[in-house]
Parts: C-alpha cells; structure tokens; sequence
C-alpha cells in the first residue's frame, strides 16, 4: 500500500512538473520557431536569385525542426522526471515509474506536435487558399483577374503562373471570338441591308418596271454572291479555329498549279498583263486544292489594287532547298503602318482597302493560314504608289 500511495504521490508530482515543462516548452518552441522562421527568410532573400526553395524542402524543414524540437523537450523532461523520483522509490518500482513517465510525456509530445504542426502547415499553405478563394472569384465576365505571383520561389507559384498563362490564353481567345463575331455580323449586315432595300424596290415598282427588275434582280445575285463568298470564308476560319481544317497533303508538280492559275486568271481579267518569268518543275507535298487558293487570292488582291493596265507577275522557283512563289505588281501599294495589319481578320487599309474594291477583309488571312499551316513564310515588300511582292515560301 505504502509503495502504491507512493507512486500516486509521484505521478501527481510528474503532473506538476509537467504543467512547468509544457508551460516554459511552448515558450521555448514559439521562441525557436519565430527564430527558424525568421532564419530561414534570411537565408531566401540571400539566395533567392541564386537558389530555389521549394515548397516541399520548406515544409520538410518545418516539420523535421519541429520533431526535434519537441522530442529534445520530451527527452530533457524525461531524464529530469526519472532522476528526480528515482531517489524515493526502489529498484522494483523503475519500470513502472519510467513507464509512467514515458506514457505521459509521449501524449503531450503528440499534443504539441498536433497543434503546433497545424499551424505550421496553415502558415505554409496560406497561399494556396489566397489562390482558390481569386479562382472561386474569376468569371468568363471577370477573366482580367491574376492570381498573385509574388513572393517566394516555389511550386505554387509554378502553379499560378501556369494558370496565369492559361487565363491569358483563354482571354485572348475570347476577345478574338468576340472581335470575330463583331466583324461579321457588320460585314453581314451590308448585304443584307442591299437585299433588303432592292426587295422593298421589286415590291414598289419592280411590277411595272422593267429597267427596275432587271436592276434589282442583278442587284440581289451580287449580293447573294457576296454572302456566299462571305460565308464560306467564314466556315474556312471557324473550321481552322476549332481545329477540324482537313489538310490532305499529296505529292504534285507546283507548276502545273501556276500555269492553272496564269490560265484562269487569263480568262477572267483583260485589263491586266500577266508575267511569268520562271516557273520550275519540281515536285511539292502539300494540299494541291488549299495551296492552289492560296495564291489565287494572292492573285485576286494583285488585280484589286493595281490599276488597268499595270502589270502582275507570277514566279515559282526552288532555292535553298524551298519553293518559292512571288506575285509581284505595280499597284497602289501598302503603307508601312497598314502593312504590319494585312494579315489580320477584316482588316482593310483606309485608302486602298475601301468596300468599293470588294472583298470582305478575309483573303489575306486565309492565304497566311494555309501557307502557315504548310509550315511555310510569307514575306511582303511594299511601296505605296509603286507595288507589292508577296513571296511564299514552302518547304519542298
């Protein structure tokens, strides 16, 4: 009885002595903990050029420190206890005694690691619930908001620049789809309004007059030319933005395509005179259809804006192991300013590029998506009042 009200007097001792262990402990570990830290935002800011912490070493850090901090206390506290009470009892008792003491000190080590751990890692993973909480707030309505990539060098900002990029894709996607839309609907509605405007006129005099009726129905043939054409440009650009554009490549002889061309345009366009200087034999893998269009339309823009009479010359040729095509006229030219912008969808130059000479804005954008497609290169040379030379270059 005697030893067993002795070890109760122990283990309310080893309380009391615990209650001052865990008291100055949690003192000690805060202390150490603010220093750690604090370290360890000395050694980035010295390094953080050189060096790069990741998320994964920092918390290896934390917890590898904490562990040792809380077991070098438990160890102390231990040895402390044990030696303390080892006086008053007898051998038989040490067992029990160290047990006892072991029992305790382990389940306030776990404690403290519990809730110093927890707050430890809250710190650690802050940013990631600032980032979830600006990505619950990013709407198709709101996609100029950024998560924030400032501060230390980690996976997490891996992280947000990665999606930063994203929204910077997605954003700019959108603006050209809205850019898109916008354009067409006002290219639309021209001839539409003109439809529009000749059926009201059929339906006034076109009865009874004749000069009327043949006026609005050639009119209206135009015009449903022109949405047509408008149309499959349109179908052209939305099946190459979606990804489904077919590209069937085939082996083919690219002067056979030029002659084509110089033919039909032949045909078609009496007030200009058509030069081909050179046009080589060698074979190319490309889509013979696409490619043929390609400089059709490279063609048609020559016609546009050169005046009757002037002069278009076609050359194909090979060099340096690549195909060459050049249309070279002696039209209006382009201004520097217009030039960086021919390529762009419904763009028109205000001078030149005026409804008037036709056209929706689109063939220029169209050829430099098939020669791109083609893994291919436009370069354009231009001088206003003296002409352009488009040259393609394909890989052969």
């Amino acid at each position: 009885m005697k030893s067993k009200s002795g070890i109760f007097k122990a283990v309310s001792k080893i309380f009391h002595i615990l209650f001052l262990v865990i008291f100055y402990s949690f003192k000690m570990v805060g202390f150490l903990i603010k220093a750690f830290i604090h370290l360890l935002g000395l050694i980035k800011k010295g390094l953080e050029h050189n060096f790069r912490f990741s998320l994964t070493f920092r918390i290896t850090i934390a917890y590898v420190f904490l562990f040792f901090t809380v077991f070098l206390l438990m160890s102390v506290g231990i040895i402390i206890s044990f030696n303390y009470f080892i006086q008053d009892y007898p051998p038989e008792d040490y067992i029990f005694l160290l047990g006892t003491i072991l029992l305790v000190f382990n389940l306030i080590g776990i404690i403290a690691i519990i809730l110093i751990g927890s707050g430890v890692s809250r710190r650690l993973l802050a940013p990631i619930k600032s980032m979830t909480k600006t990505v619950q707030e990013i709407s198709f309505n709101q996609l100029n908001r950024r998560l924030d990539v400032s501060g230390s060098k980690n996976e997490l900002k891996d992280l947000a620049q990665t999606f930063n990029g994203m929204l910077d894709r997605i954003q700019e996607s959108v603006e050209q789809q809205n850019r898109f839309i916008s354009d067409a609907s006002h290219e639309l509605r021209t001839p539409i309004s003109v439809i529009q405007g000749y059926a009201n006129l059929l339906a006034r005099w076109g009865k009874d007059d004749e000069k009327v009726l043949e006026e609005s129905i050639s009119a209206l043939q135009s015009e449903a030319v022109n949405m047509n054409h408008l149309i499959e440009e349109l179908l052209f650009l939305a099946r190459e933005d979606s990804g489904t554009l077919k590209i069937n490549k085939e082996d083919f002889r690219l002067c056979e395509v030029i002659n084509e061309i110089l033919q039909e345009t032949n045909m078609i366009d009496s007030t200009h005179q058509f030069i081909n200087e050179k046009n080589e034999e060698f074979t190319i893998n490309a889509d013979r259809k696409l490619l043929k269009e390609a400089v059709r339309i490279f063609m048609d823009n020559s016609i546009k804006y050169t005046p009757a009479g002037g002069s278009i010359t076609l050359n194909c040729y090979r060099k340096n192991k690549k195909a060459i095509i050049s249309v070279e006229d002696t039209g209006v030219g382009i201004s520097k300013e217009d030039l960086l912008n021919i390529f762009t969808r419904f763009y028109r130059a205000e001078k030149s590029r005026t409804k008037e000479k036709g056209g929706t804005g689109l063939g220029l954008a169209i050829a430099k998506l098939i020669i791109d497609n083609h893994n291919g290169k436009i370069n354009v040379w231009s001088e206003v009042n003296k002409g352009t030379i488009f040259r393609i270059e394909l890989p052969s």
